[in-house]
């Protein structure tokens, strides 16, 4: 008896839709091109963790500017030949990727501090200082 194939294109939208909500729930689809990022509240700074497996330093820029970090990472596309023939697959071909990130409160622009290991940047945006909330000061 054969299936009724209303039936398999159910299950396929169903299984689609199930990934769809995964994503969602799980932090958000990844868009290409896009960089994933972890942003933390501290209660005195901002910390983005950015993944970026593959660049350099010098291939990452960030800029600060009107209250929202801006990240790119471009590298060379590396066209290596290899002697004993071709690329059979090849899905590292990604050269650029960028992201930008609104920060929620304004930041001390001149005490950010950005730090790259393994792959994975780091930057330190600390809040700016309320008016508001007094301060203990050291007699000397």
């Amino acid at each position: 008896m054969r299936r009724n194939p209303f039936d398999e294109i159910e299950e396929v939208l169903d299984r689609v839709s199930r990934q769809v909500e995964e994503g969602m729930t799980s932090g958000g689809l990844q868009v290409p091109g896009s960089v994933p990022v972890d942003v933390a509240d501290t209660g005195e700074e901002y910390v983005v963790t950015a993944d970026l497996p593959g660049y350099e330093t010098d291939d990452i820029s960030l800029t600060l500017s009107d209250g929202t970090l801006r990240l790119e990472a471009t590298r060379e596309d590396e066209h290596e030949e290899y002697a004993e023939g071709r690329y059979i697959r090849r899905e590292r071909t990604r050269k650029s990727a960028n992201r930008r990130i609104r920060l929620p409160e304004p930041v001390e622009e001149e005490s950010v501090a950005a730090g790259y290991e393994h792959g994975v940047l780091t930057v330190r945006l600390p809040k700016e200082s309320g008016d508001d909330e007094s301060r203990e000061i050291d007699i000397e």
